[in-house]
């Protein structure tokens, strides 16, 4: 495949990503707002935190390593066999973290009170058993994105999520007294419907006249399973020291991804309903940076792995390929750069707006819009990072991925350090700026690694990074107008002052001139009107002659 056509491939799945990664947040947006009305926060924060990162942190330390080697120019391309048979250790390595993070999450870390939140035990269970279960489809994941199935992702992970937010919605309404079972159960049709999904579509297009013309490197589905090729070593040796190198950047890399929520799980800086809260508003704030950049990450790695030779110097490759990647390079950072100047301006300045449109005085009050103004900021670092360490991680050789795991090793102790001291400060606001200044760390390491390797060429990408006078001018008179039309909505919104005179006439006006229709005033009327004694809870000295007007004696 030329590197036109790669181009070509890259920016179709990367548009296809991008629709797709806006249905699942549009869904998971609409999800949390439905189930908020019918669930506690602190179960939220339960699911969304605790189980979620167990489930997050299994998949993605068993497989990332392995999609970043066999995606890269040493896995795609070669002995596909050898590459299958990586690929599927991804699931006894699994089970592996499975056990592990399964009795961190049952023995160690301080369970929820199972009168509030029941079944805590049983979703940890669960919750692995689905990463497990989406495992078993990484090696025909890895071989439909190398192959460029774009219409396969999109409609694999469509169908999974409808049936996720059908099962939880449904249960929701139903059985909300189930709890935590709810949202298990619907994870693990999540993880089921994305393995047949892509089982049932190699089992048609195996064999097929389609198969044929694509020259696909599979004849048949058992192909699939591990095996043995004679003369030829069960896997590949250069294959698999890359993936240990990438094993061990993903482990670091993790701690930088989830970091909050390793700290607000196993350090208890937040309790359950907080954490509920905060991560509503993180998932808000970053719906975009998901949706938008992450998949423009994943794509146009496949683009620079495939185009550029790794660990080789910009004069030893083809020029005319370089200059396509330094292009490409140049013309991402503009759009990522100018997509997250304009978040940053209209997000910090509707930010109240937006969450009390979203969630009510519940998360427009207290904190919850500086978390969001203060996420706005960061989506501008985010944008930049993911372009920038694309382009790197496709590039460095092995050697240079082993000295950037140390430096991801310092940057993962010192976010944790600092996110702890922050947030005991600061609260939920402490984790964003940690963030903030972990993720501006690792762009200059980016940025200085990018203007080292096009030194000895003419092209010069980085030139993405400065933005035009006319755009610095719009977002800055924008941002003015932005803070002025916000600071006057809030003051219309602002309630008038209340005095203790007001408050006591108000009172003393209270249903003034009009008939009481309290259940517990007719009944004493009845009883007044039949020369009864009034039914009482609170004497039991009665005469006989008691009405509900007479009070009787106090009591000896």
């Amino acid at each position: 495949m030329g590197s036109e056509d790669v181009l070509k491939s890259a920016s179709t799945l990367a548009s296809y990503n991008v629709l797709l990664q806006v249905m699942f947040r549009v869904l998971t947006f609409i999800l949390n707002a439905f189930t908020l009305r019918f669930v506690s926060k602190e179960l939220m924060g339960v699911v969304n935190v605790r189980l979620m990162l167990l489930y997050s942190t299994l998949v993605f330390l068993s497989r990332e390593a392995f999609r970043r080697a066999c995606l890269s120019g040493e896995g795609a391309g070669r002995n596909w066999r050898q590459v299958i048979n990586l690929l599927w250790l991804t699931f006894p390595l699994g089970c592996v973290w499975g056990v592990l993070l399964v009795c961190v999450w049952w023995w160690v870390l301080q369970a929820p009170d199972p009168e509030s939140i029941p079944h805590y035990v049983p979703a940890v269970g669960l919750f692995c058993l689905s990463a497990l279960t989406e495992l078993l489809a990484e090696p025909l994941w890895v071989l439909a994105h190398a192959h460029m199935f774009v219409r396969l992702k999109v409609i694999a992970e469509s169908l999974a999520m409808i049936a996720k937010c059908l099962v939880t919605v449904v249960l929701v309404v139903s059985a909300p007294q189930w709890g935590l079972y709810i949202f298990s159960a619907a994870q693990c049709v999540y993880a089921g419907f994305l393995l047949l999904c892509y089982v049932l579509y190699f089992v048609h297009f195996l064999g097929s006249e389609e198969a044929e013309k694509k020259l696909f490197p599979i004849r048949h589905i058992t192909d699939l399973l591990p095996s043995r090729v004679d003369h030829e070593p069960l896997l590949n040796w250069k294959l698999t020291t890359l993936t240990w190198s990438f094993f061990k950047q993903s482990f670091l890399k993790q701690i930088l991804t989830e970091g909050e929520r390793y700290v607000m799980t196993f350090l208890n800086v937040l309790n359950f309903g907080d954490q509920g809260v905060y991560d509503i508003i993180n998932n808000l704030g970053s719906m975009v940076a998901r949706f938008l950049f992450l998949p423009i990450e994943e794509s146009f790695y496949v683009f620079f792995a495939n185009v550029l030779e790794r660990g080789q110097d910009v004069r030893h490759q083809k020029q005319e390929e370089v200059s396509m990647a330094a292009e490409v390079l140049e013309c991402l950072l503009k759009l990522v750069l100018l997509i997250g100047l304009i978040i940053s301006v209209f997000g910090y300045a509707y930010s109240h707006l937006a969450l009390d449109i979203y969630g009510g005085e519940l998360l427009s009050s207290g904190a919850g819009p500086a978390l969001l103004r203060c996420y706005s900021c960061y989506v501008l670092l985010l944008a930049i990072n993911g372009v920038t360490e694309c382009f790197v991680f496709a590039a460095m050789s092995k050697e240079e991925v082993d000295r950037y795991n140390l430096v991801m090793l310092g940057l993962s102790v010192s976010f944790l350090l600092l996110s702890y001291w922050l947030t005991w400060m600061l609260g939920g606001i402490g984790f964003i700026l940690a963030n903030c200044c972990n993720m501006a760390l690792r762009i200059t390491h980016s940025i200085v690694y990018i203007h080292r390797y096009f030194l000895q060429s003419e092209c010069a990408p980085l030139w993405g990074l400065r933005p035009h006078s006319a755009v610095i001018t719009a977002l800055g008179v924008s941002s003015i107008l932005t803070g002025f039309s916000e600071q006057g909505e809030e003051e219309e919104v602002k309630r008038p002052e209340v005095k203790a005179e007001d408050l006591i006439g108000a009172r003393d006006k209270l249903a003034f001139g009009t008939e009481v229709k309290s259940k517990t005033f007719e009944v004493m009327q009845e009883c007044e009107q039949a020369g009864k004694v009034a039914p009482s809870v609170f004497s039991k000295v009665r005469s006989g002659s008691e009405t509900a007007f007479n009070k009787p004696s106090k009591r000896k």
